[in-house]
């Protein structure tokens, strides 16, 4: 089953976490000194929080998958959507281990499907191989290549680059 994502910049992170708290009546499932995130059930959302210097609002969207099954089956999806898909394996971010397929929307709106397969210690792990713009693991499609084709489907999984 899909989880839709939220990520969110906040400049008053300690704030922000008693507000969202609050309001979604549920303690933060991690807190970091410049993160937190809430796994809810009702509604499905994976809402994360992030004070790293980056201007507050809506960092990005997104579409977490349980399985890379699930992560190569949206890709078809957003190659029909229109907008450039940029694969992005093995990458660490928000405190995690994942593998991504990342767009933008036609107004320029940063989306991000991806299967989480662990934990990570730290919040990004910058590597100049890999597709990320450093400042917040998030990249900036506009100025991403998409990784050269293995003999893979465009967007599915490919071999990892971090």
């Amino acid at each position: 089953m899909n989880r839709f994502h939220v990520h969110l910049n906040v400049a008053d992170l300690a704030g922000s976490i008693r507000f969202y708290t609050q309001l979604f009546a549920a303690e933060p499932s991690v807190v970091k000194h410049d993160y937190a995130k809430w796994m809810l059930e009702d509604p499905r959302v994976n809402f994360a929080i992030s004070s790293t210097g980056r201007a507050p609002g809506i960092d990005h969207l997104g579409l977490q998958v349980d399985s890379a099954d699930e992560l190569a089956a949206l890709g078809p999806r957003l190659d029909a959507a229109g907008g450039t898909v940029v694969p992005e394996d093995a990458t660490i971010c928000c405190y995690a281990r994942s593998d991504k397929l990342w767009t933008e929307d036609p107004q320029g709106t940063r989306w991000e499907s991806f299967h989480t397969v662990g934990e990570a210690t730290t919040y990004y792990a910058a590597d100049a191989a890999c597709a990320t713009d450093g400042a917040a693991c998030t990249p900036d499609v506009r100025e991403m290549k998409p990784k050269i084709d293995k003999g893979a489907a465009c967007c599915a999984p490919q071999s990892a680059c971090c």
